[in-house]
C-alpha cells in the first residue's frame, strides 16, 4: 500500500513542486538534508489486518499509517500535509485516525507534522 501512496504523491503537482523525490519509507531525513526542501516519511504502524469477512474468508485488509512532513518552512509543511490528506481521502478512502504530532524544534528550526491514516483495501485471493 505504501508504494501506491508513493505513486499518488509523485503524480501530484504540488507535492512534486515542494517535495520532489524526497519521500522516504521507515526512515527520517538528516537535519542538513532539509535545506533541499520538505520531506515526506511514510511509516506503517501496523501490519495489514484481515477485515470484512464473507464465506469464512477475509475480503479486505485494514491499514494504519503515519505520514509525516518535515520542513524548515511551516507554510510548505502545512500545504504538503493538507495535500497528502486530500490525496489519501480522494484516491484511497483513507481518513485521519487520531493521534499525530504538530511540533517545531527550536534547536534545528524543523517543523514536523505527523498524521495517522486508517483505511481498508480489498485483497487479491490467494
Amino acid at each position: 500500500m505504501e508504494y501506491q501512496f508513493y505513486e499518488a504523491f509523485m503524480a501530484d503537482s504540488l507535492i512534486q513542486e515542494k517535495v520532489g523525490q524526497r519521500i522516504k519509507f521507515y526512515e527520517y531525513p538528516d537535519t542538513d538534508d532539509l535545506k533541499e526542501g520538505p520531506f515526506i516519511v511514510i511509516d506503517p504502524l501496523d501490519p495489514p489486518l484481515p477485515s470484512d469477512y464473507a464465506d469464512n474468508q477475509w475480503l479486505t485488509e485494514d491499514y494504519l499509517y503515519q505520514i509525516e512532513v518535515w520542513s524548515l518552512d511551516k507554510t510548505d509543511r502545512n500545504l504538503v500535509a493538507r495535500r497528502i490528506q486530500q490525496i489519501l481521502w480522494d484516491q484511497f478512502n483513507f481518513g485521519n485516525y487520531g493521534g499525530g504530532v504538530d511540533e517545531w524544534d527550536r534547536d534545528t528550526g524543523i517543523y514536523r507534522e505527523a498524521r495517522r491514516y486508517r483505511g481498508k483495501a480489498y485483497v487479491d485471493p490467494l
